[in-house]
This record gives C-alpha cells, structure tokens and sequence, in this order.
C-alpha cells in the first residue's frame, strides 16, 4: 500500500481495532471508547475486510485475537504511538483555557493524602480541564499504562511497559496511627501484642511491615483488612487497634481527629513513591505540565 492508499483507511478504525485487541470484549471496548455496541461491532466487520482476517475468535464465553491479529497489532502500535506523539507536541497548551481530559492512575493512600492538594491546584490554573481518577497499584500499573486507561500513574511500582517512564517522588517513610490515649511511645512488645488493621488492595492479611519483623523473628496480630485508607480514621479511633501507614497518608487521617502517628518501634524497609507514565506522552506540553503539577504536589517536601 503506498501513501495515495492510506486515504482510504480510517485512522479511527485502527485506534477501535487497538482497543479490541486490549479488552477481548466488544462491549468493554465500547465502554471504553463512549461508542455504542452497535457501532464497535461495524467497525470490527469492517476490519476483517481491511485485514482479510477474522481477528477475533470466540474461545468459550470470550474472544481471543488471532496470530494474525497480534502481530497486526505489533506493527500498529509503535507507528500509533509516533502518530499521538507527533500530533500531541505539534499543540500548544495554556492552563488556563485548556479542557483536556487528563486520566491519572493512583494508589488509594497517593489518592487520600496526596491528591486534595494537587487537585486544588489544578483546579485554580486550569478550571477548564477534566480529570477522570483511576484506582491503581503495582499489578496494575503496567497494563492500564499500555492500553491508554491512564497517560501517568503514581504509586509504588515495580515492572512496567518497555516506554514507560518512571520518577520517583518521595520515599514511603511510615507511621503508626493509633487512637488510644496511653501516653509514650509505643514498644516492640506492644506493637506486636496488639491488634492492627491494614488497607489492602487483594485481601491479603500481611505486607512490606511483617518482612520487616520478620527479620528480627517477629510478628504482629493482624484481626482486620480494608480496601481503602479513609476508613482507618473511625475504625482505630477510641480502640486498641494500630495501623501502619505511609506518612502522607497519616498526616491526612490525624488531621482534626484525636488520632496520633508515632514513629515505629524498629528499622523498616522504605518503599519509594513513584511516579510513571507512557514514553507516547513524554514530550506532549498538556503531560508534561500535569506531570510538572504532580512532581510539586505529590514530591518529597522541599525537594
């Protein structure tokens, strides 16, 4: 096909066709692109035309891409990404009239203590622009970057997409929240004896903190895990129970309450708070200003 051809084939095919081939789904790929079913299921007749291929087979109750679907999408994607890039830093970009829409990734304790401050800011610079918030972690980090679901993350991350691009922000520095009014500093001893709660994403009863006591050959009583930050404030307050949060997030869940946050009682293992984002994005001035706003906000104070 020489450039002439290019005419004939829709741009917003291939971006429907990227987006099918991410979901298996023909209706979570319409969700995500606000089209109707209808629409998403003519637009996959007319690229099996295009590719003279079925692309997607039903396997069960879902689909699966074929070989030649795949590596279809193998040659696109880079030529996709080169084509967002050059479009995207070809605009300019003013704050104050811009309405973008920006799609951010964050893990609930960035989301807590964190994002108010950012999100003020944002608000009174650029009034225009949209911001949709996505709850994000280590596991799913890398795949909503690559499907386009969030142009940048902020979390504690480790493997990513061979594009991304990752910053750390500040180091995950924690503090024991707890709600009862014994005066002092908490022990080991009683650390480990009493009751704690934690936020988990899985369900899991353990993290970061029992490796750590681990490695003094010891351990603590976990009777209690929940989905997200904001509840510790009433769970802990006026009990026994303690929680181990990330400094910024405990600052945030003290705030106005009788709750207090000590240091722990021994040497832990901080984590880094990073931030990440799709290498397809890395020079578009409407990115870089969001990322610019995030480094302030959510970085290490006085860094």
């Amino acid at each position: 096909m020489n450039r002439n051809d290019l005419r004939r084939v829709d741009l917003n095919l291939l971006v429907i066709f990227e987006t099918l081939m991410f979901e298996k789904n023909l209706t979570r790929a319409a969700e995500k692109l606000f089209l109707g079913q209808p629409a998403v299921s003519a637009a996959l007749a007319r690229l099996r035309d295009l590719f003279d291929d079925p692309l997607l087979v039903r396997n069960g109750r879902g689909f699966e891409p074929t070989a030649r679907a795949l590596a279809i999408l193998k040659e696109l994607q880079p030529a996709m990404d080169t084509i967002s890039g050059a479009v995207s830093r070809a605009r300019e970009f003013n704050p104050a009239s811009n309405r973008d829409t920006f799609r951010i990734g964050l893990s609930d304790d960035a989301e807590f203590g964190l994002f108010p401050a950012l999100l003020k800011q944002i608000r009174e610079e650029a009034p225009e622009v949209v911001i949709v918030v996505r709850r994000v972690n280590f596991l799913l980090m890398s795949a909503m970057l690559a499907s386009g679901e969030i142009s940048v993350g902020v979390s504690y991350t480790t493997e990513l997409p061979a594009n991304a691009k990752r910053r750390k922000l500040r180091e995950m520095k924690v503090k024991v929240l707890r709600g009862d009014d014994r005066p002092g500093a908490l022990t080991l001893d009683e650390y480990c004896s009493r009751p704690h709660a934690l936020v988990s994403f899985s369900g899991d009863l353990c993290g970061n903190i029992d490796n750590d006591l681990a490695r003094l050959d010891r351990s603590r009583r976990v009777v209690l895990a929940v989905p997200q930050f904001s509840g510790l404030r009433s769970i802990i307050a006026g009990t026994e129970m303690l929680a181990t949060v990330p400094d910024f997030a405990a600052a945030a869940l003290i705030e106005g309450t009788r709750l207090r946050a000590d240091d722990p009682p021994f040497e832990l293992v901080n984590s880094d708070l990073s931030m990440v984002w799709s290498g397809v994005t890395d020079n578009d001035p409407a990115e870089r200003w969001l990322r610019s706003k995030i480094i302030e906000f959510m970085g290490e104070p006085g860094a």
